[in-house]
């Protein structure tokens, strides 16, 4: 999958390499644009912004420093959703734990533990037993968690993750979809520009995202 492939290009690269981003970034090259855009549920004159992802994904644990500052720099412009890719099926667990704590309203807290549990503390949470035994020991109610977890708007969000990966055409982690229909990738990024290096390679993905953004901000 093009997230393996990232991250294994990704580990092999210790030095960054400098960048100069296309002041037009070219559709095919780029990034793609699809064939049938989606709906937004973004508002008035700003953009939405979808990440796909998955919590196991080191490629995802990486691009989330530059994610998080990126979000923060385009302030109002735009609006930001994750979608957690069902990489295991219609009942991923780990889909099923960001659907849950996105339930709970503890999202903002625990998205950041999830990552740093998988990838720092070298935790596997592949299995439901695994995630709802370390959510409990990571202070989340087990009553509250379980009553989210199984509750019909968990579950049926989670049916549909499938029937959302089909429509934006994603195949791989992390992907960035902006305004339903520009499709992003930091290894499609670095490959179509030559770049080395993982610093280089967030710096260029994120100045193609902020022209995606302003060429759509500019159909609003």
């Amino acid at each position: 999958m093009r997230s393996l492939r990232f991250a294994l290009i990704a580990a092999t690269m210790v030095a960054s390499t400098a960048f100069a981003s296309p002041a037009d970034p070219k559709n095919g090259v780029d990034y793609q644009t699809l064939s049938a855009p989606q709906p937004v549920q973004a508002k008035g004159k700003k953009v939405e912004v979808i990440e796909f992802f998955a919590y196991h994904c080191p490629a995802c644990n990486m691009v989330e420093p530059m994610l998080n500052g990126w979000v923060k720099k385009q302030g109002d412009n735009i609006v930001l959703r994750r979608i957690h890719l069902p990489f295991q099926g219609p009942n991923d667990p780990e889909a099923h734990l960001f659907l849950t704590l996105e339930a709970m309203g503890k999202l903002e807290e625990f998205h950041p533990k999830v990552f740093r549990a998988i990838h720092i503390e070298r935790k596997r949470l592949m299995t439901d037993d695994a995630i709802i035994d370390w959510a409990v020991k990571s202070g989340l109610d087990k009553a509250k968690f379980m009553e989210a977890w199984n509750s019909f708007g968990v579950t049926t969000k989670l049916r549909r993750l499938g029937q959302q990966q089909a429509a934006y055409k994603v195949s791989g982690t992390p992907t960035i979809v902006i305004d339903g229909k520009y499709v992003v990738s930091p290894g499609q990024v670095a490959e179509a520009n030559k770049i080395q290096g993982v610093e280089a390679t967030m710096q260029a993905t994120a100045q193609v995202m902020d022209a995606l953004v302003a060429r759509a901000a500019k159909t609003k």
